[in-house]
């Protein structure tokens, strides 16, 4: 069975950076996203992140010049650098999976992990 695994998240002040990994196990052959999604206490979980099969990147625009996603689809694994880190950016992050889905919409992906928590002290 797919299963996926975040790591790397903790508390930090604003203003700090972060990278978290995900590693991806048991997914089928063929093409694929593979995103960060987010969920915040009391809100929708929403997309941050994705990196299609061949490598084109996509950015939520809360988060664009700040983060940076990386794909290696030789190691299944998947990286999110965070820098210049918010308040706003508390939540848990997930990584998430989807076969020919609209990568930016976070209510398509059916596959995901445990999450990691990301808290960002003001």
């Amino acid at each position: 069975q797919m299963q996926l695994v975040e790591s790397g998240g903790g508390l930090v002040q604003p203003g700090d950076s972060l990278t978290l990994s995900c590693v991806a196990s048991g997914l089928a052959f063929g093409n694929y996203a593979m995103a960060w999604l987010r969920q915040a206490p009391g809100k929708e979980r929403e997309f941050v992140s994705g990196v299609t099969w061949i490598g084109r990147k996509y950015y939520a625009d809360s988060v664009k010049g700040r983060f940076t996603a990386a794909r290696d689809n030789g190691r299944n694994t998947l990286s999110l650098e965070m820098n210049s880190l918010k308040p706003d950016d508390t939540a848990v992050y997930y990584c998430a999976v989807c076969y020919n889905c609209p990568i930016q919409t976070a209510e398509e992906y059916d596959h995901w992990g445990q999450g990691t928590q990301v808290t960002v002290s003001s």
